[in-house]
């Protein structure tokens, strides 16, 4: 029979080696978290590691509403993220799960995961850039938002009306009546959201006329002999006659005296315009083509512009020089000889023909 002491020493021995047997067990599992932990920040950040070192740019749509489980879901299909899980796991980290914007986007397989994540979270779409020389049809805009692969040129035209333009918005001291915006598409160099409403990016451009045009002059406008209307419709004949910058005024000028006198205007670009295509050279037969738009055939200006006619047109129309000519020819390198009577306005034809 063991004593009372020996029993308690015992108890004393058997109650440290549970002590340590405890605490092996708790560095056990402290081991486990640890190396737990490690495995999953090195699968988190193996799995939000960019996909590829090189490659194509994708275009991705993101719909409005969809949450971060559908999007993390939609860029693995895509081959744009390694996990979908992990990008879900960054979204709730960075705080961004609930901020991801719809739209289009060009996300490229070398982006990270926490680059795509901003990247949607900052709304940056895919833009195309466009830009409208100055001179250019309506029709001849709609091809150049077609190459972009914006929308087709039909689906432009058939919005660019000034009904569905003013139902975007309606621009400060611009009024738009008719069936056409020819001649009210500013030329620019735009970029334009991936998406946009054909409406949209015609609405952007006439405001552009607005700010750079419109509003600026508003009182010099005002003023003028001419209508808002008058004044761009002028402007496109300027723009598709002038070669060279410092002739606009002049030319406007030449076409101004010509209106007052109640003579026609006789203006080239008007039967190209009425033509449908451009010509080289125009023959005799083209100047009976029976339109509206044939300055040969129909005193005063034409029904509305015939081109988009850039800011140094409008401002030559707004203020044409003041000249005695009525009457100029173009020379081969593009410049103009100005004549006061036709006399002088046949001799300097005959003068160009020889060069």
């Amino acid at each position: 029979m063991l004593s009372l002491h020996t029993a308690c020493d015992r108890g004393q021995r058997l109650t440290a080696m549970q002590r340590r047997r405890g605490l092996k067990l708790i560095v056990v599992a402290v081991a486990l978290v640890v190396i737990g932990a490690a495995a999953l920040v090195q699968w988190y950040r193996a799995a939000t590691r960019p996909v590829a070192t090189s490659g194509e740019p994708v275009l991705v749509e993101i719909e409005r509403g969809s949450g971060a489980s559908v999007i993390a879901r939609q860029l693995e299909a895509a081959g744009l993220i390694r996990s979908a899980a992990a990008f879900e796991v960054l979204l709730s980290l960075s705080g961004e799960a609930g901020s991801l914007r719809a739209g289009q986007y060009e996300l490229s397989p070398e982006m990270d995961a926490a680059q795509i994540a901003r990247k949607l979270a900052a709304g940056e779409v895919a833009v195309r850039r466009v830009t409208i020389p100055e001179g250019l049809r309506i029709e001849e805009i709609a091809e150049r938002i077609a190459e972009a692969g914006l929308t087709s040129a039909d689906e432009f035209l058939e919005a660019a009306t000034p009904s569905q333009v003013m139902e975007q918005s309606r621009p400060d001291g611009l009024k738009l009546d008719g069936d056409s915006l020819e001649g009210y598409l500013f030329p620019e160099t735009y970029d334009f959201e991936l998406g946009s409403e054909p409406s949209a990016m015609a609405a952007r451009m006439v405001r552009e006329l607005n700010e750079r045009f419109v509003k600026p002059n508003k009182q010099r406008i005002a003023a003028s002999k001419l209508s808002l209307h008058e004044i761009i419709t002028l402007a496109s004949l300027v723009e598709r006659e002038a070669r060279v910058a410092q002739e606009r005024p002049p030319i406007a000028g030449v076409l101004m005296n010509r209106l007052n006198r109640d003579m026609p205007l006789q203006c080239d670009a008007t039967i190209q315009y009425a033509l449908g295509a451009h010509r080289e050279r125009l023959l005799y037969e083209d100047l009976k083509v029976d339109s509206p738009y044939n300055t040969y055939l129909h005193k005063g200006l034409p029904p509305g512009p015939i081109c988009a006619p850039g800011l140094e047109s409008l401002l030559a129309a707004l203020s044409p020089a003041e000249t005695d000519s009525l009457y100029y020819v173009a020379r081969p390198d593009g410049k103009h000889v100005f004549s006061k009577t036709y006399e002088e306005h046949q001799a300097a034809i005959r003068r160009v023909r020889s060069q």
